[in-house]
């Protein structure tokens, strides 16, 4: 394919994608596919000799198209959002036909410094205390990560060999092996399962606080357990606060937890994953106070803020305390200027070496959007789940089941588990509408996330009367 083809083709892809999610809402938001329909559809091997583009776009719609969970359907309440804007799209373009490889400054200036300079800006959407930016003389800063679950394992990781390195030099007897064997992270029984992740790779034994009555972790509960391992001669090291939690958005009491955090001496890391977006709207702020007391901070513009997968923003208050964990520095990757205390080379804030120019989404994204923009989004999100919620209280067959506090709604049947199974059961079998569940303590639960860029009020009306009818459906089933 030369330039000239290129072009062509290109528009023509411009096309494709834009005919795709003007056209969304007609195809079925669930794919009706058995595991393993693709194989039988592809050759075995690769071509010996090149294919034609034309067939190649033909097969899109025959193989892949059959097989594609629409995400961005105005009926897609499943999971959290994924963000995705045009801006984004273009700016994914961009990135990848500039196809730089990020890991250093001199790799590609303007990669490095507009991430920086990206992170600074979020950061103060977000109204993030001075020390977690850089500005241009900081101490902290933010980094892009591919995920959230990356973040939780880089905090981690950076939160244990500092603790290590203090441990030794005040004991350098100790063995590094006889501290890790100590060591001891908390989390709330509600957190993603990525952080128990992160403590498997990490080598580090975790413990579950038990959440309250809101499901969220408080201060109480967390001191007992630091003082249970204290005195069995294991060191707390490294809390995470969940604000939002996948299962139903509960927030832990960070203005409680931090405290105390800071107090013994233990890295707090805050997972908003799904959250943090909103907290760029004055009114929704007040969830993350008490983020003073935080060592790092997370959440993904790629759930809710309108910039493309992936795109993970993580601050430190400390950057020192990042690439004190990760810095190596082989003379194939040293340049002139990496110590001059201007600029960073963000190989030393993640795990892998490579990474994208992903900060140009977000630069298209912020200008195009502005931050009144954003804001407007994230309130009609808001605004269409306080709007199932109050249908799903007209129905006295339905209970929700937590407050909702941003764009997602728990709710079920009154009744047992297995009614509330079955009826997710026909309605993802329908396939009209997606949802996913969650257990909440001893109950089975129907989550209803506001998700898709293109959803309206008829797209939420219209998913309750589909739920509703089912729900008939499953409980007159029942009486016979």
């Amino acid at each position: 394919m030369d330039s000239s083809e290129f072009r062509r083709r290109g528009k023509e892809m411009v096309d494709y994608i834009a005919d795709y999610l003007e056209g969304i809402e007609g195809r079925a938001v669930y794919p009706d596919v058995e595991p393993g329909y693709l194989r039988p559809l592809i050759p075995t091997a690769a071509p010996q000799e090149p294919d034609a583009y034309e067939d190649i776009i033909k097969d899109i719609e025959k193989i892949i198209m059959p097989g594609v969970t629409h995400w961005h359907s105005p009926y897609f309440f499943a999971y959290f959002p994924t963000a995705s804007s045009y801006p984004a799209m273009l700016a994914d373009m961009l990135c990848g036909a500039i196809g730089c490889i990020g890991f250093t400054w001199a790799a590609s200036p303007a990669c490095t410094e507009l991430e920086t300079v990206m992170m600074d800006w979020l950061g103060k959407m977000l109204e993030l205390p001075e020390a977690f930016l850089a500005g241009r003389t900081g101490e902290g800063g933010g980094v892009i990560q591919g995920s959230a679950s990356e973040a939780t394992l880089v905090a981690l990781l950076a939160a244990r060999t500092k603790v290590i390195r203090q441990l030794q030099a005040a004991s350098p007897e100790l063995t590094q092996a006889a501290i890790m064997e100590k060591l001891v992270a908390y989390t709330s029984d509600q957190a993603h399962s990525s952080v128990e992740r992160a403590g498997l790779i990490g080598g580090v034994k975790l413990k579950t606080i038990p959440s309250d009555g809101n499901f969220s972790m408080r201060a109480s509960a967390l001191q007992e357990a630091l003082e249970q391992d204290k005195a069995a001669g294991l060191i707390p090291f490294f809390v995470v606060v969940t604000l939002g939690t996948t299962s139903c958005c509960s927030f832990d009491n960070l203005l409680e937890v931090g405290p105390i955090c800071n107090l013994e001496g233990v890295w707090l890391h805050i997972d908003a994953a799904y959250a943090g977006s909103a907290f760029i709207c004055p009114e929704f702020r007040y969830l993350l106070n008490g983020v003073e007391f935080a060592d790092s901070f997370n959440f993904n513009p790629h759930k809710w803020l309108l910039v493309n997968f992936d795109c993970s923003a993580m601050w430190v208050k400390k950057r020192t305390d990042l690439t004190g964990a990760f810095k190596l520095d082989p003379v194939y990757l040293k340049h002139d200027h990496q110590d001059s205390g201007l600029i960073t080379d963000y190989r030393h804030w993640q795990i892998p070496l490579g990474r994208r120019f992903r900060s140009l989404k977000m630069w298209f994204v912020f200008r195009m959007y502005g931050v009144k923009g954003l804001q407007a989004y994230i309130r009609k999100h808001v605004a269409l789940s306080h709007e199932f919620e109050s249908l799903v209280r007209q129905d006295p067959r339905f209970e929700i089941c937590t407050e909702v506090i941003l764009g997602l709604v728990c709710f079920r049947l009154k009744g047992s588990n297995q009614l509330n199974e079955t009826l997710l059961q026909r309605i993802n079998s329908a396939k009209k509408i997606h949802l996913v569940p969650c257990h909440l303590r001893d109950k089975f639960v129907l989550r209803f996330a506001v998700c898709s860029r293109t959803v309206e009020s008829a797209h939420v009306q219209l998913a309750w009367e589909h739920i509703r009818e089912l729900a008939s459906s499953v409980l007159r089933a029942e009486k016979e």
